[in-house]
């Protein structure tokens, strides 16, 4: 575009010119050697331009003479060239669709028509062809040659790293990935395995350094950075809380300002203040972490943050913390756990109905099961609330590649990917579709409840007047103490009086056949402790 352009503004000079001197006409007159010629102005500006042209035409054709053995030379070249790459993308082309065979031919002819040395992508063709003919030996020959060269080092490696994760050198290839991570940390598939292989090893310093060192150079986005690295410095935590409180408190709290609601970090940084006997840090940080999300490992942690606290003081830090989330499973199921150690049996259980109602699940009817059996005491009851756990979803636990951990960890112990536990239910069993209309499991499970049973004592002692009722009415714990010693004194004042006559006996083992003859009868009237 750029030369028509020149060549119009050149041929409109042109013109312009012999238009300008067509409108003033003169004579020319030239004497040389003693001849004289006269012409008009127009002609001598024709004879000159015309004379210019042959000139810049004959040099030209003297260019075109003497430079076409190069011009010739370089014409083949570039043919040859050309069909040389072409034979490479069709050799390209066809290991990536699998094809050995053709891959291998056109290898072969690329390498006739292109110099290795002056296109490296014939190496990757060639191991690529090497790889799909199962020659894993030679490839890993082209890729360490790859790899010693400056403008393939990092194609190298990356063929090198996989060859040896897939042999199982996981050492070899933990080498690979830190070879490439060193000469080239944009690279993400280096930082990622480099970092996961220092994650493993524990060594949280250089993977924490990693991080900031890939920050700057990859693609990944801030927030996935962000997380990373609190992940990294929530493990860090963990390793110096016993030794260290005060370093794992820092650790901890950096992370939470990176991951805002992480829990691992805030436990960490909770038990760090309390090692440090600052109750009211541990405890607001414990609340503000409960407030964006409640789970029951803060709610544990919360309720037993002091020691030597009694039932009913717990009872009322769970009550606080469901104050903060009000209508929350967890916050409920807190409180019931209280409740019950605090012996308040109707509060535990209306508790734990309402998680129930919520989120029917194992460990509510689990403990719902433990209130029954505190409370009451009745066998068919318990066995109610344990049928219902057993058809109920697992409770949410940290899980990850199928397993399920007591505890966070920051990798995977399968696969060893780092940040790879989630708090979720564990996939236990393929739950059926649920019908339109149906009613709640929990309740059903309460609608369905059997109600207390009554034993044989008690209906004898329904059956019993009033004034033979105060004989064998249920002693509490506080006056057994009491009803034993008033007992002993009559049994000692009996013994005096009589030696000869059996001493009765009271509170055997429930298979116990008992006394015979007149001591039985004497037993029927007596006390009933249980």
């Amino acid at each position: 575009m750029v030369r028509i352009l020149v060549f119009a503004l050149i041929v409109l000079a042109l013109g312009s010119g012999f238009a300008w001197l067509a409108d003033r006409p003169g004579e020319l007159s030239l004497v040389w050697q003693g001849q004289r010629a006269d012409m008009s102005l127009m002609v001598a500006a024709t004879l000159l331009v015309s004379f210019l042209a042959a000139v810049m035409l004959a040099w030209w054709i003297v260019r075109v003479v003497l430079t076409s053995p190069h011009s010739i030379q370089r014409y083949f070249r570039a043919r040859k060239r050309d069909r040389g790459y072409q034979a490479l993308s069709t050799g390209l082309i066809a290991a990536g669709a699998g094809d050995a065979s053709l891959a291998r031919k056109m290898n072969a002819r690329a390498r006739g028509l292109i110099r290795a040395d002056q296109e490296p992508l014939i190496h990757l063709l060639e191991a690529q062809a090497a790889l799909i003919e199962g020659r894993h030996d030679e490839a890993r020959q082209t890729f360490e040659r790859m790899a010693d060269d400056p403008e393939t080092r990092e194609l190298g490696l990356r063929g090198l790293y996989l060859e040896a994760r897939r042999l199982g050198a996981n050492e070899a290839a933990r080498q690979y990935a830190e070879r490439a991570a060193e000469k080239a940390p944009h690279l993400p598939w280096a930082a990622e395995a480099a970092l996961e292989y220092r994650s493993q090893a524990g060594d949280w310093d250089d993977a924490l350094r990693l991080v900031d060192q890939t920050r700057s150079t990859t693609s990944t986005d801030k927030a996935a950075n962000d997380r990373r690295k609190a992940v990294l410095l929530t493990a860090r935590a963990g390793g110096r809380l016993e030794a260290d409180p005060r370093g794992a408190r820092d650790d901890a709290t950096h992370a939470l300002k990176l991951s805002e609601n992480f829990v691992p970090a805030g436990l960490i940084a909770a038990k760090a203040y309390l090692r440090e006997n600052n109750l009211r840090k541990a405890a607001s940080l414990l609340e503000q972490l409960w407030k964006g999300q409640p789970h029951p490992e803060v709610a544990k942690l919360y309720v037993r943050a002091r020691n030597g606290d009694s039932a009913s003081e717990r009872l009322k830090r769970a009550e606080k913390l469901e104050g903060l989330r009000p209508n929350n499973v967890e916050a409920l199921i807190a409180v019931s756990e209280a409740a019950l150690e605090a012996r308040n049996f109707h509060l535990a259980r209306d508790k734990a109905e309402a998680a129930a109602r919520l989120s029917p699940r194992e460990g509510i009817f689990l403990l719902l099961a433990d209130i029954e059996d505190a409370e009451t005491g009745d066998q068919g009851r318990i066995r109610h609330w344990m049928n219902q756990a057993l058809k109920s979803p697992r409770d949410p636990a940290w899980t990850s590649d199928g397993i399920v951990a007591s505890e966070w960890m920051p990798v995977s112990p399968v696969t060893g990917k780092l940040d790879a536990f989630e708090w979720r239910a564990p996939v236990s069993q393929l739950d059926g579709p649920v019908e339109e209309g149906s009613a709640n499991p929990a309740e059903e499970a309460i609608r369905t409840l059997p109600p207390i049973a009554v034993t044989a004592a008690k209906a004898e002692a329904a059956s019993q007047p009033v004034a033979e009722k105060v004989q064998t009415i249920h002693i509490e714990p506080a006056q057994k103490a009491e009803k034993k010693t008033s007992d002993k004194t009559a049994e000692d004042k009996k013994q005096a009086g009589s030696i000869g006559e059996e001493k009765p006996f009271f509170g055997g083992l429930p298979d116990d056949p008992g006394v015979k003859g007149e001591v039985r009868k004497e037993a029927a009237s007596a006390f009933r402790l249980f």
